[in-house]
């Protein structure tokens, strides 16, 4: 009984640290500019694409870690620059179509480019199983676990001890403002979409080994780290930290102990009750003017 509840818990963390990292995502682009980005599944697609393709083609595999994480990144500023700078104030719906958009043009990209297989990538030190009083680690997990507290350890002190972090954080607060001290607003929202777009795509290649990957698999992790941004409250970081891996553990939990068949209808259950009671999240993050 405690191995079998060990093995849950294990999953269920693993798997709601990438949840963490895209609702990291999504709140980094929601307190620059209360936009929610519904392309964020994508970047999580491309990195762990991305990874799969560099290494089928040759390239040593810390390189093509890199080169799958600054890849995404650099198609958030595009994204941010092409498609969302020029409507700037616009409404919405139009928001919410445009990121919509610009998600679907990027999954039917790479399927055009890489097919609709599903591919693996190399466990990153082996495959060798680790016990942990009857329950089974791989050591993957201790890989998504570890560069997850990392990041998150690097977030804490990009927005508390350096320039850029702290005008981002202004900006969350009050654009205006903002804009009225100096601070380069449209910058801070060129830096999210990077910063969100490389995290999502750190999570797609941490968890490939693992889950593996597939020109769609962007989308329910994406839903469901919107889902742990939410839960956390919308626009808080340590919120959306706790709520990806809640969403993770009572993944995992309800697939254990009450059916498989029902995993990914959970996290939404969870959702829709977290709307009716406590609309602002657990950590009571702010109104939400954008959806």
């Amino acid at each position: 009984m405690q191995a079998e509840f060990l093995q849950f818990l294990f999953s269920g963390i693993t798997v709601g640290s990438t949840y963490a990292l895209a609702a990291l995502g999504f709140t980094l682009i929601y307190n620059s500019s209360h936009v929610i980005n519904f392309a964020q599944g994508e970047f999580i697609m491309l990195g762990g694409m991305l990874a799969v393709y560099f290494t089928h083609a040759g390239m040593p595999l810390p390189l093509a870690l890199v080169a799958a994480i600054v890849l995404p990144a650099v198609v958030g500023l595009l994204m941010e620059k092409m498609l969302i700078e020029p409507v700037k104030g616009a409404e919405p719906v139009t928001l919410i179509i445009i990121t919509i958009g610009a998600s679907l043009v990027l999954r039917g990209l790479v399927q055009i480019w890489l097919g609709k297989g599903t591919f693996g990538l190399p466990a990153f030190s082996g495959e060798q199983p680790i016990n942990v009083l009857g329950a089974t680690l791989m050591p993957q997990s201790l890989w998504v676990l570890g560069v997850t507290a990392v990041v998150v350890c690097a977030l804490w002190y990009f927005f508390a001890r350096t320039l850029h972090g702290k005008a981002m954080l202004a900006t969350s607060y009050n654009r205006v403002a903002a804009d009225l001290v100096g601070i380069n607003t449209d910058g801070v929202l060129f830096l999210s979409f990077a910063m969100s777009a490389a995290l999502g795509a750190l999570g797609g290649i941490l968890v490939t080994p693992i889950t593996l990957t597939s020109y769609d698999a962007g989308i329910m992790l994406g839903l469901k780290g919107f889902v742990g941004a939410v839960l956390g409250g919308l626009g808080n970081g340590l919120g959306a930290v706790v709520g990806g891996l809640l969403v993770g553990l009572l993944e995992a939990m309800g697939a254990g102990y009450v059916s498989s068949s029902y995993k990914d209808a959970m996290p939404f259950v969870l959702i829709l009750l977290i709307l009716f009671f406590r609309p602002s999240g657990l950590f009571g993050g702010k109104a939400t003017d954008r959806v």
